[in-house]
Formats: structure tokens, C-alpha cells, sequence
């Protein structure tokens, strides 16, 4: 009997090896039960999370506090809740500007993403080695080079039907980002087209569907559920590192906090308190994302 014929683009064989059914029922049950203790006792982690991170904050001024000696006519507590608006929030800066910048970023870096992806599982070679080349290329670039290479060489302002546009440091800090961001999830779109069965292909191919249509209305409406979970581990990664975009200048919540510091004599018992106090807002909004995407992870996963 002849071997399959290769379809272009998808490297991944079938598998057709059946499970033995005879011991299925009893390691579910036991998969089932060990799931809903560990689920248990995850729950009770939960409730002392907020805990844990709040007493932290307060250990870290009141560390600062001893260090201090009481020399500065304003405690670190009254400081830290004097600058936590303008952190969190001013004029559309601080945090509410890494929000912004990841919502962006990864808004780009999805549409980039997915195109890169499908190319590389294109029926054209040219197409796949161009698609494989420039995700590798960003997929492997640390993210701070390509910062400082779009901070740079993008222009400051652009001449638009003779006005002139300036680009602010925001908007190019977003550009950079979302280049590793399209790279990675290139990866996360092919990686999913890839675990489809051949058997989908060959079953659609048999129904004369074009490439388009095998795609469009078999394969990727199977891949949704699959890409799900690491976008938003991708996003919540992406979140974590806007950070960095404070060494180009760009207004954010590390950057306004270091501004406060400054504003306050630059005194070295405010750095706990105050790094601790964005570690918890960065953290507080992280891991919910952490946890729903643990829980689709294991909702849409394949079973063998």
C-alpha cells in the first residue's frame, strides 16, 4: 500500500495508535479525584495570596522605617500613599500607560502573529522560508535590543501631506514590543495547525475544498481553543515587561515612581516600599490572567 501523500506546509504525521480502553475508566476516576484535591488545595493558597503580598509591603516600610531613624518630617507610608495616584495614574501616564502599551502591543503582534504563522505552514516554499526566517529572527532577539533599535532609528516625526506628525516614545515603545510578541505567537499559530490530525486535511481534500476553505472552515476553528491559553500567557508575559520601556524615557508606572523618589530627595529607605508597592500592582493584575490561563490549559487539552 502506498504511503500518504506529504500535505504541504504540515510536518505533523497521524496518529492512529488506539489507547488500551481495558484500565481508561480507573485512571480517570483517579485523575478525576487527585484534580479536585489539588484544586482544594490551591483554593486555600488563594485566600492567603492577598495576605502574603500585603504583609509584605507593609515589612518592606517597615524595614525602611527603622532604616530612616524618623529623620524625614513625613513617614514612608504617607509618602507612598502621596505618590501611589500619580503612579497608578496621571495625565494618561503610569500604569495605566503599560496597559496601554500591551493592549497595543499585543493587538499587533496577533494580527503580525497569525499571517507569520499561516505562512509558515504555506503551500508555497518562498512564502514558508520568508515566514520561518523572520520569526526566528525576532523570536530570538532579546526584547531590550529591539527597544533600543526602534527608539532610535524610528523618526521622531513624520511629514504627512505637509504636517508634521511627531511619534510619541509610547507608541514607538509599542512597536518594539510587539515584534518578539508576533514571533512567539507565529510559533503558537503554526504549533496548532500542526497538532490537527492529517486526518482533517485529507477528509476535507476529499470534499474538493480549496486550501482557503480547509483552513477557514476546518482547521483553524479546531486551533482557537488551543491558542487560547498561550496568548494570554504571552500577554501576561508582555504586561510583566513593559517595564523596560522606562529606560527610553517613556512615562510609565517605573518611571513616574522613579520620578517620585527623586521628587523626595532621592532617599534610599523609598526604594523598598516603593518597588514592593509595583511589584504588587503588576502582580495583582498578572495573576488572575495566570490562573485562567492554567484553567483553559487543562479545560481544551487534547486527551490521548
Amino acid at each position: 500500500m502506498n504511503a500518504r501523500a506529504a500535505i504541504p506546509g504540515i510536518a505533523a504525521p497521524a496518529n492512529t495508535d488506539l489507547p488500551v480502553l481495558a484500565p481508561a475508566a480507573a485512571r480517570l476516576s483517579k485523575n478525576t479525584t487527585r484534580e479536585r484535591q489539588e484544586g482544594a488545595w490551591r483554593l486555600e493558597l488563594k485566600a492567603w495570596y492577598g495576605f502574603v503580598l500585603f504583609a509584605l509591603l507593609l515589612l518592606a516600610i517597615g524595614v525602611a522605617e527603622a532604616q530612616s531613624g524618623g529623620d524625614s518630617d513625613r513617614s514612608l507610608i504617607a509618602t507612598l500613599v502621596r505618590w501611589m495616584p500619580v503612579i497608578l495614574w496621571i495625565n494618561g501616564n503610569g500604569f495605566v500607560l503599560n496597559l496601554l502599551i500591551s493592549f497595543f502591543a499585543m493587538a499587533i503582534g496577533t494580527v503580525g502573529g497569525a499571517a507569520l504563522g499561516l505562512g509558515q505552514i504555506s503551500i508555497y516554499k518562498p512564502v514558508r522560508v520568508i515566514c520561518w526566517s523572520v520569526t526566528q529572527f525576532f523570536r530570538n532577539s532579546p526584547w531590550l535590543v529591539l527597544l533600543f533599535a526602534i527608539m532610535l532609528l524610528f523618526p521622531f516625526e513624520v511629514r504627512i501631506l505637509g504636517e508634521i506628525y511627531s511619534i510619541p516614545a509610547w507608541m514607538k515603545a509599542t512597536i518594539g514590543f510587539s515584534l518578539p510578541v508576533m514571533a512567539n505567537l507565529s510559533e503558537v499559530v503554526r504549533g496548532a495547525v500542526q497538532s490537527i490530525d492529517t486526518g482533517q486535511w485529507e477528509s476535507s481534500e476529499a470534499l474538493a475544498f480549496s486550501r482557503m476553505q480547509q483552513l477557514w472552515m476546518i482547521i483553524l476553528p479546531q486551533c482557537f481553543k488551543r491558542m487560547i491559553p498561550p496568548w494570554m500567557n504571552w500577554y501576561a508575559i508582555l504586561t510583566m515587561a513593559t517595564p523596560l520601556c522606562s529606560i527610553m524615557g517613556v512615562e510609565e508606572a517605573v518611571n513616574l515612581a522613579q520620578q517620585a523618589m527623586a521628587a523626595e530627595d532621592s532617599r534610599p529607605e523609598l526604594l523598598a516600599p516603593f518597588y514592593t508597592f509595583l511589584m504588587l500592582v503588576f502582580f495583582i493584575y498578572c495573576y488572575p490572567i495566570a490562573r485562567w490561563t492554567i484553567y483553559l490549559e487543562r479545560r481544551y487539552t487534547v486527551k490521548n
